[in-house]
């Protein structure tokens, strides 16, 4: 009998599309050779032309959710992705911190590609509060840390000074995707006193790039899952998204998914 794999817990909304969410979480989990668990925080209508509505799971069921995975599983790494509002955000917290969970990797989502907003202001102000110390790692893009900080944050000096404000909210590891720079550049802060570390990349020339910070935080929750470091974790995390973007297929009219499983290698009969 085999080993059992590591596994990962994903906190997320459900996209039944398939790109961002749940459905990508886990999709990444198991390209990762790990076994993932869910609890989903938010339905959401949309497809690969955006998001048109969402309604958020009742609190309490988020909870026993969550209460009952854990009386049943271990897992060895936690990533968090859409809560919603501020509701369950507090729920996230509450449960995680009697769990004692570690590897908490935070996404932290608050609006969409096409602009629907997916974290209501009750709720980020929550997040900046109580979720950023929480976590583990968090892995805002430009316009969350912009948003988070209260600064601009445009290039990656700024990236820079972002990260040391959100180390004084009380972050801890801090990764900053840097894909909309000219040179796409990741920056890794692992604390204020210490020099980032910048993970260059290069643009790659596709439209399925939908649902690419979940990926790319799942990513980094199953290389903690399986022992390795943070920075070796954003690194493999990294060169992971990219390969599933090089190898992306177009599905739908609009903005569509990386090839979460490129590594299968799977091909039609």
């Amino acid at each position: 009998m085999s080993n059992s794999p590591a596994i990962v817990l994903s906190i997320a909304g459900f996209d039944p599309s398939s790109g961002a969410g749940i459905t990508a979480d886990l999709k990444t989990i198991a390209a990762h050779g790990l076994y993932g668990i869910s609890c989903i925080t938010a339905l959401t209508v949309q497809s690969t032309q955006g998001v048109v509505e969402t309604h958020p799971v009742a609190p309490k069921t988020v909870r026993r959710t969550l209460e009952v995975l854990l009386d049943d599983f271990r897992p060895q790494a936690v990533k968090i992705g859409m809560l919603a509002n501020q509701g369950i955000s507090q729920v996230v917290v509450s449960v995680l911190e009697e769990a004692r969970m570690a590897h908490v990797v935070l996404d932290p989502i608050l609006k969409s590609s096409s602009g629907a907003m997916l974290l209501d202001n009750a709720g980020i102000s929550f997040l900046r509060e109580r979720l950023l110390s929480l976590a583990d790692v968090i892995t805002p893009n430009l316009q969350e840390a912009e948003q988070l900080t209260g600064v601009p944050v445009r290039t990656l000096q700024e990236m820079r000074a972002a990260a040391i404000e959100l180390h004084r909210l009380g972050a801890r590891n801090v990764v900053i995707t840097g894909g909309h720079l000219d040179q796409p550049t990741d920056l890794l802060s692992v604390g204020a006193e210490e020099e980032p570390q910048e993970f260059p990349g290069n643009h790659i020339t596709t439209d399925s790039t939908h649902g690419t910070g979940c990926a790319f935080a799942s990513a980094i929750a199953c290389n903690l899952a399986l022992g390795r470091p943070v920075a070796a974790s954003v690194r493999l995390a990294k060169e992971y998204v990219s390969q599933a973007l090089r190898q992306a297929y177009r599905v739908g009219k609009g903005k569509g998914p990386i090839n979460h499983l490129f590594r299968l290698d799977l091909k039609n009969d």
